[in-house]
């Protein structure tokens, strides 16, 4: 591995979602992020996962999906929580969406299929890094919403792993605590 790799990944962090603006990345750069996303692991070649895009007008339309899903959870809802969820797409560029789809070919593991889509979603964030992009991983109340599912046309097998919005950092992300590797390891012995 190259010493400009390794640096990549040691200094991977996420940017909220909130402290991202324009530019996103354009349609060329979007499709090879895309593509790369989609080389991870998928035991059986199954694909058990899938794209929404949300960019341009459509993040407010879905702006409207999400305030009536909120008006249906808390019919009280203030005008500044619909205002929020109005404008929660609005908080980057571009939003992928990343649909798990379980398959019944076969005989690989719901388990396995599951981690494959959440394999999508962490090579999504590396794939807007290597494009000079930064991005989060969020799934929030919305992705479990019976009215947004509904709104997505998500079939019976599929479940929301994912919303990865996407663009330039508006500031340098803070670094976190990061585990002690010596904390998380153990060394299996007979």
């Amino acid at each position: 591995m190259t010493q400009t790799v390794q640096n990549f990944l040691k200094s991977r962090r996420s940017v909220l979602a909130n402290n991202l603006g324009e530019p996103g990345p354009d349609e060329r750069e979007l499709q090879e992020i895309l593509k790369i996303a989609a080389r991870v692991p998928d035991h059986k070649k199954l694909v058990p996962w899938r794209f929404i895009l949300f960019r341009g007008q459509a993040r407010a339309r879905f702006g409207e999906v999400l305030t009536t899903a909120i008006l249906r959870a808390e019919p009280d809802a203030s005008e500044v929580r619909q205002e929020t969820e109005f404008g929660r797409f609005l908080r980057a560029p571009v939003v992928v969406g990343v649909i798990s789809c379980l398959s019944q070919r076969g005989s690989v593991p719901e388990w396995e299929q599951i981690l494959s889509a959440g394999a999508v979603c962490q090579n999504l964030l590396n794939a807007a890094g290597a494009f000079g992009y930064s991005a989060q991983w969020l799934t929030e109340w919305y992705a479990y919403d019976d009215h947004v599912i509904s709104a997505l046309n998500l079939e019976n097998n599929e479940r929301i792993a994912g919303f990865v919005y996407i663009g330039t950092a508006k500031e340098a992300p803070k670094e976190r605590q990061r585990p002690e590797i010596s904390e998380i390891v153990t060394d299996w012995a007979p």
